[in-house]
């Protein structure tokens, strides 16, 4: 994307704080005015010390009477255009922030699976926070370096039009060199950002896993990797900021050298009698303020260009496709209907690689299903379909004869209750955790599903009981205690169909048996998935699905699977 289209892609954030955006020009422009009469009141004044002896003192003191109230009216809009400056920059960004990051909640599981979260974290935060930098420093010297340039030229005509068209040419060179830079710097500021974003994302793996670093040795290679990026991005930033930083010494060379040209150009004026001491020291005055614009824009570019890259980005992650909404015209899944089939369904994540092929099998209301089989078979995939986590599949998936691509996402999972192997809490209180999918829950209810995951116990020991406030992903609980609230979690909702992928992989086996009874409860009347490694945790299913390599090599009721002497007995016998 180039600079252009994102300029563009920025403007209507921009263009909805038109009101601000107006306040600021309006006290820029006054700020502006006032600083450019101050030189004309310097230059009076001292034209009113005509010899040793020979002073306008009352005029004199009415023109620094004057030039008193100019500063301070200055300094004034100076500082409230700086909290204006404040406000619409930081409001763009808390706009792009809230978009980038509702457009996260819209990605399909397809996109989140192949990305690492710290690279989402990186743009949803640091990227993000990069364009507040560049803005809160551009918009304000843009407006302001526009007004000083505009009005700068009126007055330097006013004074004396040769040296003023003199200014006039020559300074604009400082721009197109600062202009020069900052394209050829562009591109190492977008492998900045870029580098910056694998960087975080390192090292979000790093900490995040530290107990396997250490328990692999892996703590040196983890440091050699870290190395390796680190060094990439101090070569990188290191080109960008020398690169960049050439724009300002450049820009004040060329504006020192004009400075020079309209000192001595005007010094002969003055012997010649074309203009006064005064007029001359304001004249000065003007070119320099001429010039600082030029200056304080070039010193921005480097920022400028940061900021752009960060939202080029930002852009980059906004343009990825989000999944299809749900229509007025999808039909709302029935409540009563829990009838499952599947027919003919195949899917792959990869065009070349099949995960499932050709799935059949119908389970009827009330009926309990396992899955069961190596690793990489399916079972997880096939739960995930079911959620409707990814649609692109072949095949049909029915629920009460109702295809579930035709029903609402929301109706759907309104009705399936899913515990996954990996556990998830927010930072948040046992209480608020439970009532994670149901806020309007009471405090009985909440309890009444603790007791039925048999967390119960175990809460009420805790410092606060149900008002304990958990650590983020529940550093603060055990492996297990934090699985028992996540099947609590789900008894509270009381789903019509159960998803349950390893529930009760990271629970002890006495704990297990107690939360296989309450599951019995929960399970009985609903229809239900179960995927266990532990095949003595499925022996009780209606029936079970035995898969290897996408596909159903076997099913029945777990005696009659064990007669055949066929994959699931070898399987299961393996365990004994």
């Amino acid at each position: 994307m180039k600079k252009r289209g994102v300029v563009r892609r920025l403007l209507p954030f921009i263009g909805r704080r038109r009101g601000y955006i107006t306040g600021m020009m309006i006290l820029s422009l006054m700020m502006v005015i006032l600083n450019l009469y101050a030189p004309i009141l310097i230059g009076q004044a001292i034209d009113t010390l005509k010899g040793t002896n020979h002073i306008d003192m009352h005029r004199l003191i009415i023109l620094l009477g004057r030039l008193a109230l100019v500063v301070a009216g200055a300094s004034i809009a100076q500082w409230i255009v700086g909290l204006i400056s404040n406000k619409i920059s930081y409001g763009i960004v808390e706009d792009m922030r809230q978009k980038a990051f509702v457009h996260m909640q819209n990605l399909p599981i397809a996109y989140v699976d192949t990305h690492q979260p710290g690279e989402l974290m990186n743009r949803i935060i640091s990227d993000i926070t990069l364009v507040s930098e560049g803005l809160l420093l551009g918009i304000t010297q843009l407006i302001i370096g526009l007004f000083t340039i505009i009005g700068t030229i009126g007055f330097m005509v006013s004074i004396h039009l040769e040296i003023a068209l003199i200014v006039v040419v020559l300074t604009p060179i400082s721009l197109l060199i600062a202009s020069y830079i900052a394209k050829k710097t562009f591109h190492f500021f977008q492998n900045q950002t870029k580098i910056r974003a694998q960087m975080a994302t390192l090292t979000e793996e790093m900490i995040g896993n530290e107990k396997l670093v250490q328990a692999f040795s892996y703590e040196e290679r983890a440091i050699a990797r870290f190395e390796k990026v680190n060094e990439a991005l101090k070569v990188c930033g290191t080109k960008a900021l020398f690169f960049s930083a050439l724009a300002n010494p450049a820009t004040r060379l060329v504006n020192n050298l004009i400075y020079a040209v309209v000192c001595i150009y005007g010094a002969f004026a003055v012997l010649k009698g074309r203009m006064s001491i005064g007029q001359l020291i304001g004249f000065l005055q003007y070119a320099n303020q001429y010039t600082k614009p030029f200056n304080e824009i070039s010193a921005v570019f480097a920022e400028f260009t940061n900021a752009l890259a960060g939202a080029e980005r930002i852009f980059e992650f906004l343009d990825e496709p989000v999944k299809a909404q749900d229509s007025s015209e999808e039909l709302v899944m029935n409540k009563a209907e829990q009838e499952i089939e599947m027919k003919h369904l195949s899917f792959s994540y990869i065009e070349e690689i099949q995960v499932l092929q050709d799935i059949n099998f119908k389970l009827l209301q009330g009926q309990r299903v396992a899955l069961v089989g190596s690793s990489g078979c399916g079972k997880t995939t096939l739960m995930n379909l079911m959620m409707r986590f990814y649609e692109s599949w072949q095949g049909e998936i029915c629920i009460g004869n109702q295809d579930i691509r035709k029903v609402s996402r929301q109706s759907l999972r309104k009705n399936i209750g899913m515990v996954l192997q990996e556990t998830w809490l927010k930072s948040a209180t046992v209480h608020g955790n439970i009532a994670y999918g149901k806020p309007q829950a009471t405090r009985e209810e909440v309890i009444q599903a603790a007791k039925n995951a048999k967390a119960h116990s175990f809460i009420r020991k805790l410092p606060k009981g149900y008002d304990t406030q958990i650590c983020e992903d529940g550093e603060n609980l055990s492996k297990g205690q934090q699985q028992l609230l996540c099947i609590a979690r789900v008894m509270l909702i009381e789903p019509k169909i159960l998803l349950l992928d390893e529930a009760t992989s990271s629970i002890d086996t006495r704990t297990e048996l107690q939360v296989s009874k309450a599951f019995d409860e929960l399970l009985r009347g609903r229809t239900s998935f179960v995927v266990a490694h532990r095949l003595s945790t499925i022996t009780g299913a209606d029936m079970i699905l035995v898969m290897d390599k996408g596909r159903i090599v076997e099913r029945g009721t777990h005696q009659k699977l064990l007669e055949k002497q066929g994959f699931y007995a070898r399987l299961y016998r393996s365990q004994f």
